[in-house]
């Protein structure tokens, strides 16, 4: 299976972290002590060490994981499900995105989260499997994520369920609070607000798996987190309080990007790297 990239490279993490906080490209040379040129290039993509470091403290970054990052030094391990878990990447327009779909292996039950930009792989699966969709989670509703949500409903006549604050665009689809409580078969699923990409994005907690699984949407990518030009503060600070106390060895399964492991982002992870 080809490796999935990561969803952001260095300069990615650069622009989204000085557009959220709302520092120009003038302030942030004079605060770094850089040339204006060449803070460009390295926002631009050219990995100049001294710059990139100097720019990472003025912008709450990791300098040693941002400096990886841009020469392409980490690649979070891939943790391994025997069996219970799957995941889905595909093309929507010029981005990839994902979808997950876990179930108990004795009773066959199973969930979705999100459906990507098509769903056939995962009903290629729930038929070759003969598992029973019980649910439709969704972490947010932005299209790529949501975009044969209609198809995926009618064909399992699976519940769609959503946080109140973003509830999908289906005449039978239900809604939630924060800290929802569901089961299937001997897994739990708790829910968490992870707002600020989206207002309901929402962060799916399951036990019960080989590992500690937490499907987080474009809340938090392996070497990055979900960007937001207006919430940005409100993404960080339920990033910080909400995914990063969990327990180190559960797996995050993000909307964009390969699995990690909280441990490794806790590492590796610009935004939360210490």
């Amino acid at each position: 299976m080809a490796r999935i990239p990561l969803e952001d490279n260095f300069d990615d993490v650069i622009n989204k972290a000085q557009r959220g906080l709302r520092i120009s490209d003038a302030d942030l040379a004079q605060r770094a002590e850089v040339s204006a040129g060449d803070l460009a290039a390295v926002k631009s993509g050219e990995p100049i060490d001294p710059v990139i470091r100097r720019v990472a403290r003025h912008l709450r970054l990791s300098a040693d994981a941002l400096e990886a990052l841009a020469h392409k030094r980490w690649y979070p391990q891939q943790p391994v499900f025997p069996t219970g878990f799957a995941a889905f990447n595909t093309a929507y327009e010029d981005m990839r995105v994902n979808s997950y779909l876990v179930w108990d292996g004795r009773t066959k039950m199973a969930a979705a989260f999100d459906t990507g930009a098509t769903a056939e792989p995962m009903l290629d699966l729930i038929r070759a499997e003969s598992l029973d969709l019980r649910y439709i989670f969704l972490t947010h509703t932005h299209e790529d994520h949501v975009a044969d949500l209609p198809r995926l409903a009618a064909e399992t006549k699976a519940e769609v369920w959503a946080h109140e604050a973003e509830p999908a665009d289906l005449p039978a689809a239900r809604t939630f609070k924060e800290n929802a409580h569901f089961h299937l078969g001997p897994l739990a699923i708790k829910t968490l607000l992870t707002s600020g990409h989206s207002p309901g994005m929402t962060t799916y907690y399951l036990t019960g798996m080989s590992w500690p699984l937490a499907i987080v949407g474009d809340a938090i990518f392996a070497s990055s987190m979900g960007g937001s030009a207006t919430h940005f503060a409100e993404q960080y600070r339920n990033n910080r309080d909400k995914i990063l106390p969990l327990p180190r060895d559960t797996v995050l399964a993000s909307g964009h990007g390969p699995l990690s492991t909280l441990g490794q982002e806790k590492q590796h992870n610009p935004f939360f790297a210490r």
